[in-house]
C-alpha cells in the first residue's frame, strides 16, 4: 500500500471526484461512517461521546460521525470551533444535516462555557478538528481546545490524524498535537502514521471509495500490508512435496555460537521452507543437530578456534550446488579466516543469498565488494551493522534511516532489511516498504537470526516473486514477535519464542488480508 504526502493525498481525493465520478460527499460520509463504526465496534458500551469539530473537511468528517452515533441511538454532543456561518462546502452540508444542535465555541473563554463543560463529561472525545491538510503550528481557539483534550483522561479517536499533527512528518512532531488512544485515517496513510508517534493505540486504515488507480504517489513509500501478500501465504496445492517449497542452505555456526545458525535454519522450516541444510563448524554440529530432528546439517573444517576455515570454501560450493537459496552469517564469528572465506562465498556465488550478522561485519570497510548485480542479494543489518557497513555512527544510521537505506540498496544493487521500530525494506531502485508489525520485546539476541531464516524460507518457496516474498517474511516475523507478546510479554520474550508463534502469525496474517479495515 502506497504511503502518500498530504498534498497527494488531496490530489486523489480530488482526482477521485473528477476521473472517477465519485462524489465529495460520499467520500465524506464514507469516512465518517468508518470513524462511527470504529467506535461502535470497540468503545460500543460509552453512553456520551463529545465531537470536537474544526470548520473544515476534517471537521465535516466529523458531523458525518456525530450522525451515524445518533442514528444507533448514542447521546452525541458537538462542539463546533466556529461560527456556524464559516462553514463551506462538503462541511456546511453534513453539518446541516446534524439531528443535534451543535455547541458553536466562537472563542478560548467560552470552551469554559457550561454547555461545554457539560458535553466535556462524555466518556469518549472524538477529535474532528484538523486533518492531514493542517500545517503546524496551532494557534489560538484550536491550540486551547486541543489542550483542554490533552489534559482530560477520556479516550480520544482521532479523524485522520491528531489535530495539530504535520502528516508529512517523519520523526517526532514538534508544537501543540492531540494525544489520541486510536486513529482513524482513509484512502492512504502519509508519512506521520508511520514515523511519528501519533498515538500508543492503533491506527486504523478505511477504504472510502478511492479507486486504487487514483492513488498515486512520487515518494516511493509504502507500508507493507497483509492483503498486498494474500497469495503468498493462502493454501498449498494438494498434491504438494517438499520439493515445491524450496531447499535452504545456511553457512553459520561456531563454537559456543551454535544456538544462531540452529535458529535460522529451524525458522527456514517453520516459514514453510520444505528443506533445511546447515553446513557449520565441526565442533558446533552436534548442538545444531540436537536443536530439533528436522534439521540436516553438514560439517566443515574450522579453525583452531572452533570456527568455519577458510578451506571449508569448496566444501559448502558443493553444498550451494542445487539450493534455492543460502543464508550466511548466524553465528558464523568474526574469525579472520571466516571472515576471508565469507567474502569469498558471497562476492561469487551466484544463488539468491541472504546474509545476517557477522556475514555482513566481514564486508566492514570493504561494502563496495557487495553486490547484488543480475542475482538476489538481500543483506538484514541491525542500526549498528548497518553504521559498519556505511561507514557512519549508529546515531547517524538512526537519524536517517530512510536516507542510508536507500542509499547503500542504490549503490550496492541489493535488498536492505534495515531492522529496528518500524523495519524498512528497501529495493535497488530506493523504492522503500515499512513493515508495522513487531515490538520491544524482539530486542534480544537471537531474533534476527530467526529473521534470516524466515526470509530465506519465503524466498526458496517464492522463487519466481523474491522480493515480496522477502516483504512476508519480515511482516510474518513481527507478527509472530506480536503473538508472543501476548502470551509471554514483552520482558520475557526469547528468540525461539518467535518459532512457535510462527504458525499463529500465518493463521492472522490470513485473517487480516481479507479485512475491510488495514491496521498497525
Amino acid at each position: 500500500m502506497k504511503i502518500v504526502s498530504a498534498e497527494e493525498i488531496r490530489a486523489i481525493d480530488r482526482a477521485t471526484s473528477e476521473r472517477f465520478g465519485v462524489p465529495s460527499l460520499t467520500l465524506m460520509e464514507n469516512a465518517g461512517a468508518a470513524v462511527a463504526d470504529y467506535v461502535l465496534s470497540h468503545y460500543g458500551s460509552v453512553g456520551r461521546t463529545a465531537v470536537f469539530c474544526g470548520k473544515g473537511n476534517n471537521g465535516g468528517d466529523g458531523f458525518v460521525a456525530a450522525r451515524r452515533l445518533h442514528e444507533k441511538a448514542k447521546k452525541v454532543d458537538v462542539i463546533l470551533l466556529a461560527d456556524p456561518k464559516d462553514l463551506r462546502g462538503d462541511a456546511a452540508v453534513m453539518f446541516g444535516k446534524l439531528p443535534v444542535s451543535a455547541i458553536a465555541v466562537h472563542s478560548s473563554d467560552e470552551l469554559k462555557s457550561d454547555r461545554v463543560r457539560a458535553a466535556l463529561e462524555g466518556e469518549l472525545y472524538v477529535d474532528a478538528i484538523l486533518g492531514t491538510g493542517f500545517k503546524p503550528p496551532v494557534s489560538g481557539l484550536y491550540a486551547n481546545a486541543i489542550a483542554t483534550i490533552n489534559a482530560s483522561r477520556v479516550p480520544v479517536i482521532a479523524v485522520d490524524i491528531p489535530s495539530g499533527a504535520d502528516a508529512d512528518a517523519i520523526g517526532p512532531q514538534k508544537g501543540t498535537t492531540a494525544r489520541a488512544d486510536a486513529v482513524v485515517t482513509f484512502t492512504a496513510p502519509q508519512p506521520a502514521h508511520l514515523f511519528s508517534p501519533l498515538t500508543a493505540g492503533p491506527t486504523v486504515l478505511a477504504q472510502i471509495g478511492s479507486p486504487r488507480e487514483a492513488i498515486s504517489s512520487a515518494m516511493q513509500l509504502n507500508v507493507i500490508t497483509a492483503s498486498d501478500l494474500a497469495d503468498l501465504i493462502g493454501p498449498r496445492a494438494e498434491d504438494s512435496n517438499k520439493g515445491n517449497y524450496g531447499h535452504v542452505l545456511v553457512v553459520g555456526g561456531s563454537l559456543g555460537k551454535a544456538g544462531a545458525a540452529a535458529m535460522a535454519g529451524m525458522a527456514v522450516l517453520r516459514a514453510g521452507g520444505g528443506l533445511s541444510t546447515v553446513a557449520t563448524a565441526k565442533s558446533a554440529l552436534g548442538a545444531i543437530a540436537s536443536f530439533h530432528p528436522e534439521l540436516m546439517t553438514e560439517p566443515l573444517l574450522e579453525t583452531d578456534a572452533g570456527t568455519i576455515s577458510r578451506s571449508a570454501d569448496g566444501r559448502i560450493r558443493d553444498l550451494a550446488k542445487g539450493k534455492d537459496v543460502i543464508a550466511i552469517g548466524p553465528g558464523i564469528s568474526r574469525d579472520s579466516q571466516t571472515v576471508e572465506l565469507v567474502r569469498a562465498l558471497v562476492t561469487s556465488l551466484q544463488s539468491p543469498i541472504v546474509v545476517d550478522a557477522d556475514g555482513l561485519n566481514a564486508f566492514e570497510g570493504l561494502a563496495a565488494e557487495l553486490n547484488g548485480k543480475d542475482r538476489m542479494l538481500v543483506i538484514t543489518p541491525h542500526p549498528g551493522e548497518m553504521a559498519r557497513l556505511a561507514g557512519c555512527s549508529v546515531a547517524d544510521v538512526q537519524k536517517d534511516r530512510l536516507g542510508t537505506a536507500r542509499h547503500f540498496a542504490r549503490e550496492h544493487n541489493l535488498t536492505i532489511v534495515l531492522k529496528g521500530y518500524r523495519t524498512l525494506v528497501v529495493q535497488p531502485d530506493g523504492e522503500v516498504w515499512v513493515n508495522t508489525t513487531g515490538n520491544p520485546g524482539m530486542a534480544t539476541g537471537g531474533t534476527g537470526d530467526v529473521l534470516t531464516g524466515i526470509v530465506a524460507g519465503m524466498m526458496a518457496q517464492h522463487r519466481k516473486d523474491a522480493f515480496r516474498a522477502v516483504l512476508a517474511a519480515v511482516h510474518l516475523h513481527g507478527l509472530a514477535g506480536d503473538v508472543m507478546k501476548a502470551i509471554v510479554g514483552e520482558h520475557s520474550m526469547v528468540a525461539t519464542d518467535l518459532l512457535q508463534g510462527l504458525p499463529v502469525a500465518y493463521r492472522v496474517m490470513r485473517q487480516a488480508a481479507h479485512d475491510k479495515l488495514v491496521r498497525w
